[in-house]
Formats: structure tokens, C-alpha cells, sequence
């Protein structure tokens, strides 16, 4: 069976709301073990903005699971009773599914990603993972200003965020793009995102990393009021 990955994120509007959501990563914990069939998962807060900063965003969060395979995933995304109660609170949710391609690294000392060969067609994700090492944490902040300015100039990028497990120390940035050229022009073109990757691999800033690569094969829900992928249409 082939893997799959859901990534789902969730805008709270009511300061209640907003509340129960920040319990809820601590409380979630609780009920994601017993949803049959999971495999790997991580409750995840945002940062402002686009989510590149180390200000924490109180109104979306977003969970990340990981499956057998597609229909096991859209299952019980619609039917477990925690899905549905984010879903309950939510004033708007949007789930991507995706299909592991690639996989370097660990995320809390596991390998949560089983790739599959790549088929070609379609938008692609990828996802890092790192955990920063504390001495180093307002370095590496202080690139992440220029970097978000960067990706979100960017015509290519169909939707990109940045969330993280806890906050200034484990960060994950997510992004679907329209295909491997424009994913590689944009990580290796000279600007702020290369050199902080130089910066990154010259001081050793990571304690863990994880690099990923995903194709997009469904999704559900809507975010801004429609689908991140209608930008597709126009690149």
C-alpha cells in the first residue's frame, strides 16, 4: 500500500474558540492514539502572517497524520470524533492529502515518511522539520523575515506556512508548487533562502532536521474561502 499524508489546518475566529484550540494541543493528545490506523502524527500551532515568525498565531493550528493509504486517510479524517470536533470549532478548515516521494532525515528521533516512486504528474509539496538549537535560535530568526518576504513574492508558490510543535524551537515550513522546476529555482536561486541555508550547514543550527517531498493527490475544505489550488490554474 502506498502511504499517505494528511495536513490539515484549521482557523479559529471566536476568542472561545481560539481557546479550546490551544487546550486542544495538549488535550488532542489524548484522543489521536485511539483513531484507528494512525500511524505518525504532531499537533502543530502557526506563526502571524504567513506563519514565518516566531509570534505565535492564535487563530489556526493544523495536524499532520500519516496513513496506510488514500481511502483509510479520507476516512477517517471525515468520521474520527476528533476531526470532526476541530471541524465543529473551526470557522474553516482544508485538508491535503500527499504521497511521500522523497525523505531525508527524523522527526522526534522517527522516520514518519515511507516514499513511493514518483509518477511525475501533479503539484508538489515539500515540508522541512527542524528542531533549533537554542544558542543559535535568534540567528536563525533573524533570517526568517527575508526569506517570507521571498516565498510570498513568489508567483509559483500555490500556498506556504510555517508551523511548529513548539514555538522558536521546532519549526516546520510547508509549501505546494506547481512543479519540480519551480520548487528547485526557488531553493536555489542566490537570496535570502540560500544563504540561510549556508548559515544553517556552516554553523550547525539544527539539533534534528527533516526534509520531504509530497505530491499532492486530493484535498477537502477551503482556506481563504476557496481552494489553495485554483492559483494552479493561473501559473
Amino acid at each position: 500500500m502506498t502511504q499517505t499524508v494528511s495536513l490539515s489546518f484549521f482557523r479559529f475566529a471566536s476568542p472561545l474558540d481560539r481557546i479550546w484550540a490551544f487546550t486542544m494541543m495538549g488535550a488532542a493528545r489524548f484522543a489521536l492514539p485511539k483513531v484507528p490506523d494512525l500511524q505518525f502524527w504532531k499537533l502543530c500551532g502557526s506563526g502571524t502572517g504567513e506563519g514565518f515568525t516566531p509570534i505565535p498565531n492564535t487563530s489556526v493550528y493544523a495536524i499532520l497524520c500519516t496513513w496506510p493509504d488514500h481511502d483509510t486517510a479520507k476516512e477517517r479524517l471525515e468520521t474520527a470524533r476528533i476531526f470532526q470536533r476541530y471541524r465543529n470549532r473551526a470557522a474553516e478548515s482544508w485538508s491535503v492529502y500527499l504521497t511521500p516521494t522523497s525523505a531525508r532525515g527524523e522527526w522526534a528521533g522517527v522516520a514518519p515518511f515511507r516514499p513511493s516512486p514518483d509518477v511525475d504528474t501533479g503539484p508538489l509539496a515539500a515540508l522541512t522539520r527542524a528542531t533549533v538549537k537554542p544558542s543559535v535560535a535568534a540567528k536563525f530568526w533573524r533570517q526568517v523575515p527575508d526569506i517570507s518576504a521571498m516565498i510570498g513574492a513568489n508567483d509559483n508558490v500555490a500556498f506556504k506556512i510555517g508551523i511548529g510543535e513548539v514555538p522558536l524551537l521546532h519549526q516546520v515550513t510547508f509549501s505546494i508548487w506547481p512543479n519540480a522546476a519551480a520548487m528547485a529555482d526557488f531553493a536555489r536561486k542566490d537570496g535570502p533562502h540560500a544563504r540561510a541555508i549556508k548559515a544553517v550547514r556552516d554553523g550547525n543550527w539544527f539539533r534534528e532536521e527533516l526534509y520531504a517531498r509530497f505530491r499532492v493527490i486530493d484535498q477537502s475544505g477551503s482556506w481563504g474561502g476557496k481552494s489553495p489550488f485554483l492559483r494552479l490554474d493561473t501559473i
